[in-house]
């Protein structure tokens, strides 16, 4: 089991390919390998998903998988 921590300013559900998985900012488990993390389909955020290789984490220490808000045009 490997651990996650997907940043975002405000709290949003978080899609760990494609399934809901809980909620930014809080410590999630993933199985290790390659997944695709999303925010959701209000797209007011970038990137739109990170796709992204996890091994070697901890609950202490997780992989932290960055988005942030969108800047408007």
């Amino acid at each position: 089991m490997e651990y996650v921590k997907v940043i975002y300013p405000t709290k949003r559900m978080v899609y760990i390919d494609g399934d809901q998985n809980g909620y930014t900012n809080e410590v999630l488990r993933v199985d290790a390998g390659t997944h695709v993390f999303e925010l959701g389909s209000v797209l007011n955020f970038e990137p739109s998903f990170r796709r992204t290789t996890v091994k070697d984490t901890t609950v202490f220490e997780p992989l932290e998988i960055v988005f942030r808000p969108k800047e408007e045009e």
